[in-house]
Formats: C-alpha cells, structure tokens, sequence
C-alpha cells in the first residue's frame, strides 16, 4: 500500500524513536488528541511522543489506509509495554500542505 509521504516519515520516526522528526511532520499549530487528551504544536507533541515512547516503547503496523481527499485513516496494530499489547488503533489525520494538521488517535 502507498501511503503519503508525510504519513511514511511519520511512521518512519516513530520506527526510529525519534520524536524531534515525529513532531516535524506535524504543522507548527497541529492538534493530536489521543486517550482524552489534546496535544498542541510541535512542542507538546514532541514531548507527548517523546513521553509515550519511554512508557510504552511502542512499535506500529499498519493494517490498512482509507483515503477520502486530505483526511485519511490509518488502521494500525500498536504493541508495546502496556496491558493488553498489542491493540488496534485508527489514527485519523488531515492533511494540509504536506504536514498534518490534525490527528486523533482512537
């Protein structure tokens, strides 16, 4: 499956723990929210991955992609170091001008 290329850098840092690269596919104003909380600009996000990282050290395959213009659906299968590993996820994204704009996690 072809996945855009900001999503491939993205899964690419998260791959790598990188959580300064994550953060930068992210527009400098984009919003994640995930497990009832919101996340703002790079700066929380980096720290919320960077975070997320060192408590879970996640890992994410992709299962699959709907696309619908610049708003797509990533499945995942998300393993790491909490209760009930590995889980399924659905990362919800918009994209705008090449960077995520927004991601919701559920």
């Amino acid at each position: 499956m072809k996945l855009p290329d900001i999503i491939s850098h993205l899964l690419h840092a998260q791959k790598n723990f990188d959580s300064e690269a994550y953060a930068n596919c992210f527009s400098t104003n984009a919003i994640v929210q995930d497990e009832g909380k919101t996340y703002k600009g790079r700066e929380e996000i980096r720290q919320w991955n960077e975070e997320t990282n060192n408590k879970y050290n996640m890992h994410i395959k992709v299962l699959d992609l709907y696309n619908d213009a610049d708003n797509m659906t990533l499945s995942v299968a998300v393993s790491g170091t909490f209760p009930g590993s590995p889980i399924e996820l659905k990362y919800h994204f918009e994209i705008e001008d090449g960077y995520i704009v927004h991601l919701k996690i559920n």
